[in-house]
């Protein structure tokens, strides 16, 4: 048989995907050992950072020398620093800190994505399997005071990036008074009023998480205009408005649960108001992009939900009522769609 001098395939892509997980675990171990928040005092070294956080000092070193690499830390002649956005996103003395969701992820994801075989062959979320409870899950978030202020907090630093470039996507201008379904710490409506003057707007949100939303609306200086409203949007009568959000909402919830929602929502709208949903929305073709694909595999093990395509969306919202669909991708960790319920 002639030989043939074929060039092997690069295997960089194969060799990125296999060490993914200990680029994640590095973030999160700095995070939970509290290196970012001990370097916001000031730069250190390794010997002085180990006994300041009772780590051994060379298996600390190895962990600061990866932080560097991944560009989390600086270092200068064996100081080490927090980069500006370390600063900024991995901090506690910032109001814009992600560290509630990547504690969340390597708290509860971590383990849940272990078992991402299991719920491919069955389909349903690893709650049960992991944890020995079917839910409610959100109560998972909420276990303690602490555990719901940090991931309500990872939530807010996340909606801080995207709620700005949605509010934005669409000419919102008509609108006169927007209701945000599970608005959490409000950051969708701030961002609103902040574009839109002639906007007033309320948060709808449970009764375990108002608290800190009027906390969180007082810090951003929006108390006034932003009215704080509880119940259970599943079941309690929705406050009246033209303009509804919600963000992050729709993707946790099957198809069922979905409908239900945006019934509920229609039905409450006067004719010519709108819905507007912040989502991540996955090309037609499925090939991308790369967040909502495994953003949508986050869903199947910690939720009955999915991330879907415009068309998905469409199909939801015109079986609800609403016309006039359209989508905007922004360029931020969340897109925008916008339906109308039509004039009577």
């Amino acid at each position: 048989m002639a030989h043939t001098d074929l060039t092997p395939p690069d295997p960089q892509p194969i060799l990125d995907l296999v060490e993914g997980f200990r680029r994640s675990k590095v973030l999160f171990a700095a995070v939970e050992l509290g290196v970012f928040d001990q370097l916001a005092q000031g730069p250190a070294s390794a010997a002085a950072l180990a006994a300041d956080l009772r780590c051994d000092a060379d298996a600390l070193e190895r962990l600061l020398s990866a932080c560097v690499h991944a560009g989390l830390l600086e270092s200068h002649g064996r100081q080490y620093r927090n980069s500006p956005a370390t600063t900024h996103y991995l901090c506690q003395h910032s109001d814009q800190r992600v560290t509630g969701y990547v504690r969340y992820s390597n708290n509860v994801l971590w383990q849940l994505w272990g078992k991402l075989e299991d719920a491919v062959r069955e389909g349903t979320h690893r709650w049960k399997q992991v944890f020995g409870s079917d839910g409610p899950i959100f109560d998972q978030f909420f276990a303690t005071e602490g555990q719901k202020r940090e991931f309500l907090l990872g939530m807010h630093g996340y909606g801080c990036l995207s709620s700005p470039e949605v509010v934005q996507a669409f000419d919102l201008s008509r609108f006169r008074r927007l209701i945000d379904l599970g608005g959490a710490t409000g950051h969708l409506a701030v961002a609103a009023i902040r574009r839109y003057p002639q906007l007033e707007a309320a948060v709808f949100e449970l009764p375990t998480a108002a608290s800190f939303t009027r906390e969180m609306l007082a810090q951003a200086g929006a108390a006034e205009r932003v009215a704080v409203l509880e119940g259970d949007f599943f079941r309690d009568e929705l406050p009246a408005g033209d303009l509804f959000a919600l963000g992050r909402i729709v993707h946790d919830w099957g198809p069922e649960q979905v409908a239900h929602l945006l019934s509920r929502i229609y039905a409450r709208l006067s004719p010519g108001g709108a819905i507007l949903l912040a989502e991540k929305i996955v090309w037609e073709d499925r090939s991308g992009p790369r967040w909502a694909l495994l953003q949508s595999l986050n869903m199947l093990v910690c939720t009955e939900g999915k991330e879907r395509t415009l068309s998905e969306y469409a199909r939801l919202l015109e079986t609800a009522g609403f016309r006039e669909i359209q989508g905007r991708r922004t360029g931020s960790p969340l897109d925008a769609i916008l339906a109308i319920k039509p004039q009577a």
